[in-house]
């Protein structure tokens, strides 16, 4: 093993474990303070595990650049025993990079809090562990055809979905949180990640000194971006109103009268004019908060649910930041009045004591809905 591949590798062991211990640690106090603020629904009652994914991704990358230097120290790795490892390692770490994803709002529609499709991405990834160990064992004497790595090309192609995903999970994330900048630098990491991976298929893009060069750079602005994800989080969760402080009342046909004290909100009467649109369907959403209960307290919000587009739920905010005259740091967005529940689930974020409905009105409602 040479020089350069044994500073790699322990450089590679001690960047993750710094990085796994600090996301453990933020994710933790993030657990201990936010609590109840993350079970606020009682439908699905979660803490929202996906900084604890994220954590548990860089130590297994502890875990597997240990096995591959003691693989390369002790002279094993031609062996089936460091195969075995070297897979096991490989889909545990995408096991819980999919895992984190399943908690991210911004996360593609099919994965975010999907559990079927995520189910289904975790069998793809132990097949193709299954399927590149098998490769191994049988291109061992002759392990590069025509140029190709054959044992790799599985798991490079599985890194293009999972690079796909990360991309437009973490990206959608920051620019929903004002992080342009680290939005853009994200996508240049994740592909950074895919590009070290070409090496292991095509040997004619092998070179030692930059190969490891482009990994270390490209796994310290990984778990940098983490760390800016874990900490923005942190804002946005204090930020946040609280479902107890906010009241609504609807006293006549396009008149809302609001309070959200952590948004400097008090008693603010919002005529929404001709807009009824927006005021409709703030609404409904109202009166199923009200009156129903578990899943029937949601709306579907898709091209076949009672809202057709996530666009009606932007525009009730925008309605209400314009009507309102709202500064900067006071103004809504769609996360402080809608919580998002998967599968184009959105339910109101009032807690129902805290709804106040004119009898007159939701008679009307009713009549024409």
């Amino acid at each position: 093993m040479s020089d350069i591949t044994k500073f790699y590798s322990l450089a590679h062991i001690c960047i993750a474990l710094i990085g796994g211990i600090l996301l453990l640690a933020i994710w933790y106090n993030i657990r201990k303070r936010f609590r109840q603020f993350l079970e606020e629904d009682d439908s699905q009652k979660r803490i929202d595990k996906g900084l604890l994914y994220l954590s548990l991704a860089l130590f297994v990358w502890v875990f597997s650049g240990g096995w591959i230097y003691m693989g390369n120290l002790f002279l094993f790795t031609d062996t089936i025993i460091y195969d075995i490892g070297y897979s096991f390692f490989s889909v545990l770490n995408t096991l819980v990079l999919i895992m984190a994803l399943f908690y991210f709002d911004f996360a593609p529609q099919f994965l975010s809090k999907n559990k079927r499709n995520t189910l289904i991405l975790i069998g793809i990834a132990v097949v193709v562990s299954i399927v590149t160990f098998v490769l191994i064992q049988t291109f061992k004497d002759t392990p590069v055809v025509n140029g190709i790595r054959i044992s790799s090309v599985p798991d490079l192609m599985f890194s293009c979905l999972l690079t796909w995903l990360l991309i437009v999970s973490f990206y959608r994330t920051f620019m929903n949180r004002g992080l342009k900048l680290v939005a853009v630098i994200s996508v240049v990491a994740f592909f950074l990640m895919l590009v070290s991976q070409m090496p292991d298929v095509f040997v004619v893009m092998s070179n030692e000194l930059y190969g490891h060069l482009i990994k270390i750079i490209a796994k310290t602005t990984f778990i940098s971006v983490f760390l800016v994800l874990a900490t923005s989080w942190v804002i946005q969760l204090a930020l946040t109103p609280k479902p107890s402080e906010m009241t609504i009342k609807f006293m006549d046909w396009s008149l809302v009268k609001i309070t959200i004290p952590s948004k400097e909100i008090y008693d603010k009467t919002i005529d929404f004019g001709s807009k009824t649109t927006q005021y409709k369907n703030l609404l409904k959403f109202a009166i199923k908060r009200k009156y129903e209960v578990g899943d029937g307290q949601y709306l579907l919000v898709n091209s076949g649910g009672e809202i057709k587009s996530q666009t009606y739920l932007s525009r009730i905010i925008e309605n209400i930041n314009t009507i309102l005259q709202l500064q900067p740091i006071s103004q809504l967005e769609r996360k402080d009045l809608f919580t998002f529940m998967g599968q184009g689930k959105y339910r109101l974020r009032v807690i129902p004591e805290n709804i106040s409905i004119d009898q007159t009105l939701l008679e009307e409602f009713n009549k024409t809905s």
